[in-house]
């Protein structure tokens, strides 16, 4: 369970994002989902929160994404009701898909980028896609990451943006599992266990990726995005 957390971990550090996408299917396979989704929580928030204060702007990326958040925060109620109705099987391999697509459009530099004066009208709709995402398929974080590099934003700019982003999805799930009483004290201190040990991989990771300059941090972003969406696609077929 250790050696899971700390790899992820350092690909976090790395890239800014991709914890618990790689972190739960591999925890999953020694203990139960539901208990590899609420112990990774409080990690997450941690890392998402030192990486917020730790570069750009704050304040200004708060300000900027405010709106995306709020969209967020509806479609996540609009993707839970569709998750009566939908396989999330289904969903997950259209993410999948649609992921791979995007890596490839961006490998071949046919990708539109996203114009900046599109962005305020944009970004509620980025939010409300994701936020239907995740509630379909528990995640929201791909689509955003998505249309953060679509802006082109640069390195540290996007790091901030998928920190903030995160910690309020985070926060909202903690919440939630707290309520339904999914974390009692046993996991809860197990989870604090595993966020030390998530600190020292993200430590390493952190130093890695103050090493990347914009070109290689974007083809490690699309490099593991393309893992990311075939993993979708297999894990939707199956």
């Amino acid at each position: 369970m250790a050696a899971v957390v700390l790899l992820a971990a350092l690909v976090k550090g790395s890239i800014g994002f991709g914890f618990p996408s790689l972190a739960t299917p591999l925890l999953s396979l020694v203990v139960d989902v539901r208990t590899a989704v609420v112990v990774l929580i409080l990690p997450n928030i941690v890392m998402d929160t030192i990486q917020f204060v730790r570069r750009g702007a704050p304040l200004t990326t708060m300000r900027r994404f405010i709106t995306l958040l709020g969209a967020g925060a509806v479609g996540t109620v609009l993707g839970t009701r569709l998750l009566t109705l939908l396989s999330p099987r289904a969903a997950t391999f259209t993410l999948g898909v649609f992921v791979l697509i995007f890596v490839t459009l961006n490998a071949t530099g046919l990708a539109p980028k996203v114009p900046g004066h599109w962005e305020a009208w944009l970004s509620p709709l980025a939010g409300l896609v994701a936020g239907v995402v995740g509630g379909v398929t528990n995640a929201p974080a791909t689509p955003l990451v998505l249309y953060f590099h679509g802006l082109g934003l640069a390195k540290h700019d996007f790091i901030s943006a998928v920190a903030f982003t995160f910690i309020f999805y985070k926060l909202v799930q903690l919440g939630a599992v707290s309520w339904y009483r999914l974390l009692p004290w046993p996991l809860l201190w197990v989870s604090i266990g595993l966020t030390g040990v998530a600190l020292l991989g993200f430590a390493v990771g952190l130093k890695l990726q103050d090493r990347l300059d914009q070109r290689a941090f974007n083809r490690a972003v699309l490099a593991f995005l393309g893992v990311l969406g075939a993993w979708l696609v297999l894990r939707g077929r199956g």
